[in-house]
C-alpha cells in the first residue's frame, strides 16, 4: 500500500533523528563512518518503521524478516535507527566503539539482539542471505530477507557468486538493496572499478532490478512492495543516494567515506554545525530549531 503524506512525512522525521544521532555517537567515539551511514537513514528509517516485520520487544520472534547489513562499516545508521525503533535507549549510541559496548564498530550478533549476522569482511553478505532465504523455502516459511550491501562491495567475486545462486534459485523472498552513492574509500566508484552497467548486470543473473531516489522514501516503499508482487525472481533495488547526506559541506565528498576525527569523522565544533545544519534542515526551518 503506497504511503500517505503523513507517513512520508513521519519517516522523514525519524530520518533527520537518526541522522543527528549518527553524528552524535561519531564524535564520541573519535572515530568510524560518516558518510554512508548518514546517506543511508532515509533506507533505514523507512525499514525500520514501515517496512520490516519486527518486533524490538521481542528481537528473535520469529516470523520477523531477516535484515542482513553485508556493508558492515556502516553499522552507525543501523544502531541509530535500531535504538529510536526502541530495541535499546538512544543514549547508548554514545557507547560506539567504546570498550565492552555493544555497539562495535562493524555489528557483532552474538552481542546485541536484533542483529542478525556478524559482519566485517565485505561482499559476504548476499551470500548470507540468500542461505537464509533458501532455508526459509525450504521450510515453507513467509519470513522475507533484505539484504543491504554497498556499491564499492560490488568488486567482490563473492557477490557475483551469491547472485547467480540466488538468480539459478529464483529466491524471489530475497530483496536486495544497493546504496549507489558512488563513492569508496579510496575514490570514486568509477575510477577505482567500474560498475555500470550495473543494474544489466543482474538483470543478466535472472534478477528483477529497480532503481528510485534513496532519498524518496515513497519511492524506495513502492520498490520494495513491487519486489513482494514479483515471483520467480530475487529484486534488487539500486538506491541513488548522496554521499553524506544532510550535511552539504561534506556531500559528495569521499574523504569523508570514514576514518578519525579531522580525517572522515567531524571534531567536536564541525558536529556542532553539522548538527544545526540537520536540525534545520539546511536552513529551511528556523533556526530556533538548531
Amino acid at each position: 500500500m503506497a504511503l500517505t503524506d503523513e507517513e512520508v512525512q513521519a519517516i522523514e522525521a525519524r530520518a533527520r533523528g537518526i541522522r543527528e544521532t549518527i553524528i552524535e555517537m561519531l564524535v564520541a567515539a573519535g572515530s568510524g563512518h560518516t558518510a554512508g551511514p548518514l546517506d543511508m537513514a532515509d533506507i533505514f528509517a523507512a525499514l525500520y518503521f514501515h517496512v520490516l516485520k519486527h518486533d524490538p520487544k521481542n528481537p528473535d520472534w520469529e516470523e520477523r524478516d531477516r535484515l542482513i547489513l553485508s556493508n558492515g562499516h556502516i553499522v552507525p545508521v543501523r544502531y541509530a535507527a535500531m535504538a529510536h525503533a526502541g530495541y535499546f535507549p538512544v543514549s547508548e549510541c554514545l557507547t560506539l566503539r567504546k570498550f565492552g559496548s555493544r555497539l562495535q564498530g562493524h555489528p557483532e550478533r552474538a552481542r546485541l539482539p536484533g542483529l542478525e549476522t556478524t559482519s566485517g569482511p565485505l561482499g559476504s553478505g548476499l551470500s548470507q542471505a540468500a542461505g537464509i532465504a533458501y532455508a526459509f523455502r525450504m521450510d515453507g516459511k513467509k519470513n522475507r530477507v533484505y539484504c543491504l550491501m554497498g556499491d564499492g562491495e560490488q568488486n567482490e567475486g563473492n557477490i557475483w557468486e551469491a547472485a547467480m545462486f540466488i538468480g539459478k534459485n529464483k529466491l524471489h523472498n530475497l530483496t536486495a538493496v544497493i546504496d549507489r552513492n558512488n563513492i569508496q574509500i579510496d575514490g570514486m566508484t568509477e575510477d577505482i572499478m567500474p560498475l555500470e552497467p550495473l543494474a544489466d548486470k543482474y538483470r543478466a543473473f535472472n534478477w528483477h532490478v529497480l532503481e528510485v531516489d534513496g532519498h524518496n522514501v515513497r519511492e524506495f516503499v513502492d520498490a520494495v512492495e513491487e519486489a513482494k508482487a514479483v515471483y520467480e525472481k530475487p529484486t534488487l533495488i539500486i538506491a541513488h543516494t548522496i554521499s553524506g547526506k544532510g550535511v552539504p559541506e561534506i556531500e559528495f565528498d569521499y574523504h569523508w567515506h570514514g576514518g578519525a576525527v579531522g580525517k572522515g569523522v567531524p571534531n567536536p565544533e564541525q558536529a556542532k554545525e553539522f548538527l544545526k545544519q540537520i536540525r534545520s534542515m539546511n536552513g529551511r526551518l528556523p533556526n530556533e530549531y538548531a
